[in-house]
């Protein structure tokens, strides 16, 4: 009796940690305004602009999102949210303008760039830059 016990409590105790995990792990959506997720890039994707938003991406992103995009940034650990595999198709397949407009609002960890990078060609460069990132 002692025995089942036991194993149904490890049980429940792996069920509910499995529950957890997954409900931590699980981005909730975050879809742009229509609006905005209309909105097309007026910016090039050339290497100048390609090589002005990896600046940006150096500077501003690359501590939680990683060098390459992939959410393993130095300070991706500290964060309540996984900051987001930018390499993945979930991510590749949104528009411009969508990528645009949560560099601009933010939420949650990921903080609002709209007075860090107020210049609109800029966070421009930086989608063009992140349409870069592969698996």
């Amino acid at each position: 009796m002692k025995r089942k016990l036991i194993l149904v409590g490890s049980v429940l105790s792996v069920c509910i940690m499995s529950f957890a995990f997954t409900i931590i792990q699980q981005p909730k959506p975050w879809p742009a305004p229509e609006k905005d997720a209309k909105t097309p890039n007026p910016v090039k994707s050339n290497a100048e602009s390609i090589s002005a938003g990896k600046a940006l991406w150096s500077l501003h992103c690359a501590s939680c999102h990683g060098k390459k995009g992939l959410g393993d940034g130095s300070k991706a650990a500290q964060l309540k949210t996984t900051p987001q595999d930018m390499t993945l198709a979930s991510f590749q397949t949104q528009s411009d303008g969508s990528i645009y407009y949560k560099i601009n609002a933010g939420r949650d960890d990921m903080p609002s760039f709209k007075k860090k990078i107020p210049d609109a060609e800029d966070v421009w460069n930086l989608v063009n830059y992140v349409r870069t990132f592969k698996k």
